[in-house]
């Protein structure tokens, strides 16, 4: 296991309709997320599942702040 990894029966599966709501984007935007390889899910069955720890890194990493002068 690599650091900062935990292991997977701690780790938290989001569907895409709850990761639509945490980011307040439409079901059809987490699947082009998904699809294009900017947000990592796994596919169960017909579905995926995101980790909760990818969509917030995904969050952070896309954040755009406001620099003061």
């Amino acid at each position: 296991m690599a650091a900062g990894e935990r292991p997977l029966n701690e780790v938290q599966f989001l569907t895409v309709a709850e990761v639509a709501s945490v980011m307040r984007v439409s079901k059809m935007t987490v699947y082009r997320l998904v699809h294009s390889g900017h947000l990592p899910a796994i596919r169960v069955g017909r579905s995926f599942r995101v980790p909760e720890h990818a969509v917030h890194e995904y969050l952070r990493d896309s954040y755009v702040g406001v620099e003061t002068a």
